[in-house]
């Protein structure tokens, strides 16, 4: 079988490194780079620590100090999926929520996703957990045919399957449901993708005060072609220094 790894297309890594009160989730793909380190004292955060390396419009590295006011002082327990997070970046509010899941988590783990390119209307989504694939669906003409499970409905509208699911499965299927409307984005011309007034998106960029301002930035890379990994380089050393 075909695995989504073995076809041009879109890659997302998630790591996420609990150490004794300080926990850091990080995120790399073919245009974001940030990260999220929580300080916390076993029951509540003590410190918010954002950092955004690469990011599509100018005016994300804004949406640090949204995030630092959303979480600073928050039991580890309300740092939730849905806290706020269209006033966020919405990948920085979701690596904040996957740093205080595994705030007292005895190691760190990975996750990677493979997205592939479409080809013949087809794409394949798959999520690895530290190395084990987790979830695997196949999307035909935007809507999945794979796993029965999921048949016959569209990314967008997995929400309440996705909350069906249990502990690790549950996370998983988010993560997964979430980098795969991304990538989505690798089959517009970036030219068309550069008016944010044409998008339909919500996140801190698209707030009315902030969206005026927004001009697309940023290198986009695309890892499927093996020249990079996720979070090589970048990802030790952001960790060495948070920690």
């Amino acid at each position: 079988m075909t695995r989504a790894s073995d076809l041009p297309g879109y890659r997302r890594r998630i790591r996420i490194e609990p150490r004794e009160h300080v926990v850091t989730a990080m995120l790399e793909d073919d245009i974001h780079a940030m990260a999220v380190t929580l300080r916390h004292d076993g029951e509540r955060v003590t410190a918010v620590e954002p950092f955004v390396h690469r990011a599509p419009w100018n005016v994300c590295p804004g949406a640090q100090a949204q995030l630092v006011q959303t979480f600073a002082g928050a039991a580890l327990g309300e740092v939730i999926g849905q806290r706020e997070k269209w006033t966020n970046c919405t990948h920085l509010h979701d690596l904040a929520v996957l740093a205080a899941s595994h705030a007292r988590d005895g190691g760190g783990l990975v996750y990677d996703i493979f997205v592939s390119d479409v080809a013949a209307g087809q794409r394949i989504l798959e999520i690895r957990r530290d190395g084990c694939t987790v979830l695997e669906w196949i999307e035909r003409d935007r809507v999945l045919v794979s796993p029965p499970q999921v048949a016959g409905q569209k990314l967008r509208g997995l929400r309440d399957w996705i909350r069906t699911l249990d502990g690790d499965e549950r996370e998983a299927a988010r993560l997964l449901q979430w980098a795969s409307m991304v990538a989505q984005g690798r089959a517009v011309a970036r030219e068309d993708q550069s008016d944010p007034r044409t998008l339909s998106l919500t996140c801190y960029t698209f707030q009315p005060e902030n969206v005026v301002h927004a001009v697309r930035i940023g290198n986009t890379y695309d890892f499927s072609d093996g020249s990079r990994v996720p979070l090589g380089a970048f990802g030790d050393k952001l960790l060495a220094w948070k920690n």
